[in-house]
Parts: structure tokens; C-alpha cells; sequence
């Protein structure tokens, strides 16, 4: 739990507000579209687009209509978001598609965060072309931070330009921007540095070979070193079987999706917000039994403050309460961007003109690299990675969620209480 006045990531919590309140069912006066999954039943169902790596509809054990597959955090277990993939019902470049696929989740009620394809030549088009998708969200009662859209499709070096002036509407209008199919779509890398997106989908066309060729296994093995260069997260689809799973997990890939983890027939309003995930064998070493328990034992609530905030207001907070050791700051998805010590950001404000100085200039600059540990990290392991800055041994450990949204802080003398604790015990 963190104090921040800055939003929180639409990705890993459940949105009860997404509830619709919208029309009556079977009216949704969207201009542009005609929807096409069946309102009620007795209507027909559509057919269903193909989704690279995963079961076409239409095909043997396919359900017909749109498809409901979940994301789930491979650590947990749980459903973090769902993937609504719909017939667009034309040949056109537009984002029909996208808006039945936000209908036909409004209709199952699916209140967590939505990823949604959207071909590229959709958003090469423009606001105008996207008009629809803005109207569909208005009447279905749903935000844009509520929507992760893929954008699906090749690439030409003529739609670069366009393609990212899109992007940046979309974003600006609070979208979460994702691009699929990546290792066989024709999308320039480099291309993904300049959109930084929020999340790459893996092709799955791709993964289905990876347990059987170690080439493709170094593509992915590539991909995933890139979206962590650029702050992305990675969504492995299409998993069938446990040697997909044990050769994504070995990649430190959290979020996938697929068959393996839940049938094609799954659906929001059965109420499974969790769902099985084959284990792997854990190896029983005489060091992985000395590890100790998770760092989530010993999380405190963190002091956040956005990663642009004035140092007057670290002091504030600082002032509020004497037993703050640190303020965490965050950008607007919650993710850590600095660490302020409280005793070494005091000492700079005390000093000659320090207040003079800093006060109304941004904090980060006195900030230092925050030290940061996923929660599932062993306290051993947390406190190796305090030590490695000889002169910030004691600096408070930040502690993320599988999305890298700031959980808390655990203080580095707690964990040496800890430690001592077991060994006298013995």
C-alpha cells in the first residue's frame, strides 16, 4: 500500500467502477458500426477473426462468437486482464473489430482492464478513424485507462510517421498502447523504442516452435531483453503445453495467456478470477533452503510522491511524520523512478542555501536510483541487493508487483533482525 496522489495502473486490479450502466441491451448507437456478437440468445453468432497461436473460431472445440482469453500472472495464478477478440464484421482497415470487442465485454460484464486488438491501418488513420472507438467507450460507460489496445498488423516505412502521431493520440487520451505479434510481424525494432508501449504480445505463431528450436527460442530470448531495455512489459499467448510454460517461465516472463492456463470457453461472468498454473519441479538446494521468506513479509507502506514533485513537498511529507525514512517517486503508472533518503535529503536541504536552492526544483534531482526487488524476492536475496552500494546499504528496498507498480518499501535493518532471529533459533 502507497500514500500517492498520482493514478494507478489499470492493469493488475480488478475495476469495479467499469460497470455498465450504458443503454438497454441490443442498442448502442455507436456511428460506424453495426455490432457483431450475438446481443442475446436466439441471434446468430458471428464467426470469429483467426488470432495468430491460438484455436480459429469456427474450428473443432472453438466456441463461437468472440473469445475471452485471460491474462494471467504466472506467479499467482490470477487474472490480471482479458482479451476480448471479435469479428469486425468488414474488410475495412477500421476499428470495428475493437469497438464489438468493448460491446461484447460490456454485455458479459467483464470488469477487468480490456486488451483489445486494433489494426495498425486503424491508427494510421487518424482521430477521425478512431471516432468510433471513443463513441463505443462513451456508451458502454468504460474508460480509456481501462484499455490496452494492440495494435496488430505490418508496418510500412510510408505509415512510420502516421503510425506513431496515432500512438500519441491515443495515449494522450489515456489509452495503454501495446504492440502484437511481434518476432513475425514486419515492425521495425526501433520502432518500438520511439512508441514505448506499454506492453509487447509475443507472436504465437512463434512460441508454438519454441520448445523444438532453439533459434526461435533465442528470438524470444532477444525480444524480452528489449522490453525490459525500454520499460515494457511482455505477454507470451498461445500456451499449450508445459514445455511452452517451463521455456517462458525460464525467460522471466510473468504474463501469458492460452489454452494450458484456460479453455476457450472461458468467460468474465463465471466469476474465476484465478486460475490453474502448472508448477514446476522447485529444485531442493541447501541454498534455496536457506533463502528465508518472501521480502513481502516485511513490507511497510511507502510514501510516494510523483516522480516531478517540488523537494518542498518531499520536506512536507518528510516533516508529517517523524518515522518516514523515505519517499518513493513514482510516475503515473506507479512504477518507482527515484528513492529519497530521508537523512541525506535533509542534510542537503539544512545546508548553507539549501532550502534556497532546491526547494522549488524538482526532487528527483536529489533523488538516488531506487533499489528496487520484485515481491516474491527472499529476504537473503534483498539484502544481497542492498549491499551492493557500499555507501546506500541501509536505504530503504522498494518492492514492486508483477507490473512494476510500487507495493511498499522493507527496511534493510529488519531483515538483519530477521536473519539473527533464525540463527540463534537453531
Amino acid at each position: 500500500m502507497s500514500v500517492s496522489s498520482s493514478s494507478a495502473v489499470p492493469f493488475t486490479t480488478p475495476l469495479a467502477t467499469a460497470a455498465p450502466d450504458g443503454p438497454p441491451p441490443g442498442h448502442y448507437p455507436v456511428a460506424g458500426f453495426v455490432p457483431q456478437a450475438p446481443a442475446f440468445p436466439g441471434q446468430a453468432p458471428d464467426t470469429g477473426p483467426r488470432s495468430p497461436g491460438r484455436t480459429p473460431q469456427g474450428s473443432p472445440g472453438a466456441p463461437s462468437g468472440p473469445l475471452f482469453l485471460p491474462v494471467v500472472d504466472l506467479d499467482t495464478g490470477g487474472v490480471v486482464a482479458v482479451e476480448v477478440i471479435a469479428d469486425a464484421g468488414s474488410g475495412e482497415p477500421g476499428p470495428a473489430g475493437t469497438v464489438n470487442g468493448v460491446v461484447a465485454a460490456t454485455r458479459e460484464e467483464a470488469l477487468l482492464p480490456l486488451i483489445l486488438p486494433i489494426p495498425a491501418a486503424a491508427v494510421v488513420r487518424g482521430s477521425a478513424g478512431l471516432a468510433p472507438l471513443h463513441e463505443a467507450l462513451r456508451v458502454c460507460n468504460r474508460r480509456p485507462r481501462e484499455m490496452i489496445l494492440v495494435i496488430e498488423g505490418d508496418v510500412s516505412p510510408a505509415d512510420r510517421r502516421p503510425l506513431l502521431a496515432g500512438v500519441d493520440g491515443l495515449r494522450a487520451a489515456g489509452y495503454l498502447i501495446a504492440f502484437g505479434g511481434l518476432g513475425t510481424a514486419h515492425l521495425p525494432l526501433d520502432m518500438l523504442a520511439d512508441a514505448s508501449p506499454y506492453v509487447i504480445v509475443l507472436s504465437g505463431d512463434l512460441l508454438a516452435r519454441v520448445p523444438r528450436d532453439p533459434r526461435r527460442g533465442a528470438v524470444v530470448e532477444s525480444l524480452v531483453r528489449l522490453a525490459r531495455g525500454i520499460g515494457a512489459h511482455v505477454l507470451a499467448p498461445g500456451l499449450h503445453d508445459e514445455a511452452q510454460l517451463g521455456a517462458v517461465r525460464s525467460w522471466g516472463i510473468r504474463l501469458a495467456q492460452g489454452p494450458l492456463l484456460a479453455p476457450l470457453d472461458w468467460r468474465p461472468s463465471q466469476g474465476h478470477g484465478r486460475v490453474h498454473v502448472p508448477l514446476p519441479v522447485p529444485e531442493t538446494t541447501p541454498a534455496g533452503a536457506m533463502l528465508g521468506p518472501r521480502v513481502q513479509e516485511f513490507l511497510l507502506p511507502a510514501v510516494t510522491l510523483p516522480a516531478d514533485s517540488p523537494a518542498e513537498d518531499v520536506v512536507a511529507a518528510l516533516s508529517a511524520e517523524p518515522s518516514i525514512t523515505s519517499v518513493i517517486l513514482v510516475d503515473e503508472y506507479q512504477r518507482p523512478q527515484g528513492s529519497v533518503d530521508r537523512s541525506r535529503f535533509l542534510l542537503f536541504m539544512a545546508g548553507a542555501y539549501g532550502h534556497a536552492l532546491h526547494a522549488r526544483k524538482p526532487a528527483r534531482r536529489l533523488a538516488d536510483q531506487p533499489k528496487v526487488v520484485p515481491k516474491t524476492t527472499p529476504a537473503i536475496a534483498a539484502m544481497q541487493v542492498a549491499g551492493r552500494d557500499n555507501a546506500r546499504v541501509y536505504d530503504d528496498i522498494v518492492v514492486v508487483d508483477e507490473v512494476g507498480r510500487c507495493m511498499g518499501v522493507v527496511r534493510v535493518s529488519d531483515l538483519i533482525r530477521h536473519v539473527a532471529d533464525a540463527r540463534q533459533s537453531r
